[in-house]
């Protein structure tokens, strides 16, 4: 995989693709830990003497050009967040990014319209293909490509695993600090180790617990994926251990499951999470979550954690900062870890096509 730092960017023209998908409220972005965590990637760049342009995507507009989604939007997050100038381009390909590009001042950086206005981009929904030749023209006005959305690399879109195809690809820093802190929970764990896996979607989410059933000590599963386990029958090895005590109708764990569950975690030398143990959304089956946030953090286990719904449990508690590592991806993180394809890295590796 290509990294960033072996190579000149002085004066170079850059796509920076980021994940920043944030929810709005008012105005402003809602969570703001996804665009503080690319501040260490645009800082180096700019340092570097690159010409930036932010490349993203907000929401599902389905190729279409919906305002609701415009990244204008979280402009003013973005600057205040970074640091730096926001020039915004009403476009991400053609001649308005061009004459931007080529008018961008020292201390600024563009930011292009929602990638995900066209229907080149590939659709996460119909599961579509993307197109080449769109692919092509979002590169056409840059020198250099650099992936720093580990939380959209396990999809095969214009934007991730097109654009190198016919620029240089590079990993940015986040990237390659996701992907070596994923090895490390991989690979180069301390024990005991358990993995605390919640949320929902059991497919998406069986083969990460197969996982971390191969290798970690045990796997603690709540959450909707719980129910759907003993509603489905199905067979884990005892290292596996699912709530046997529920609050109302299955909404949370119930006190005794959490007992269990916190008394493994106090012993615990690596930890890593991925979803919420209850619906966290209402405070009332918030417990669960809450009080396995507390049994974590007064572990001192090396801890990682993914996953948006797990972020918002953090940032409700205000302990974002009190882990070792937060993961900006949830469902990459879980492709990652289960041996899915993760196109976005795997195409930073891969020989530029003859154009």
């Amino acid at each position: 995989m290509r990294k960033i730092q072996e190579v000149d960017i002085k004066n170079k023209k850059v796509i920076f693709r980021v994940g920043i998908d944030v929810s709005i409220e008012n105005g402003h972005a809602k969570e703001k830990f996804k665009i503080k965590a690319i501040k260490k990637a645009a800082d180096y760049l700019m340092e570097k003497g690159a010409k930036v342009a932010i490349m993203t995507y907000l929401g599902r507009p389905d190729g279409k050009k919906d305002m609701n989604f415009s990244l204008y939007q979280i402009k003013n997050d973005i600057e205040e967040i970074l640091g730096y100038k926001i020039i915004f381009v009403s476009d991400c390909i053609g001649e308005e990014v061009k004459n931007a590009m080529d008018k961008l001042k020292e201390g600024e950086m563009a930011m292009l319209e929602n990638v995900r206005f066209y229907p080149g981009e590939g659709s996460v929904k119909t599961g579509e293909e993307y197109d080449a030749e769109f692919a092509k023209k979002l590169a056409e006005n840059f020198d250099i490509f650099v992936n720093d959305a580990f939380s959209q690399s396990h999809r095969s879109q214009a934007s991730i695993s097109g654009i190198p195809k016919f620029i240089p690809g590079y990993a940015g820093i986040l990237l390659q600090k996701e992907i070596e802190e994923m090895e490390k929970i991989k690979n180069d764990f301390a024990r005991p180790a358990v993995a605390i896996i919640g949320g929902a979607k059991i497919e998406t989410k069986l083969p990460v617990i197969k996982f971390f059933e191969e290798k970690y000590d045990n796997i603690l599963v709540g959450g909707k994926i719980a129910n759907e386990a003993l509603d489905q029958k199905t067979q884990f090895s005892e290292k596996v251990i699912l709530p046997f005590d529920f609050v109302d109708d299955r909404l949370d764990i119930g006190p005794k499951s959490l007992e269990k569950f916190k008394e493994i975690i106090s012993n615990a030398k690596t930890i890593a999470w991925n979803g919420p143990t209850g619906k966290f959304e209402e405070e009332k089956y918030a417990v669960s979550s809450n009080e396995i946030l507390k049994a974590v953090l007064r572990s001192g286990a090396y801890t990682v954690v993914g996953g948006g719904e797990t972020l918002e449990i953090l940032e409700k508690n205000n302990a974002t900062n009190k882990i070792d590592f937060v993961s900006t991806g949830g469902g990459a993180m879980l492709d990652y870890l289960g041996g899915g394809e993760m196109p976005g890295i795997e195409a930073l590796s891969e020989p530029l096509i003859n154009t």
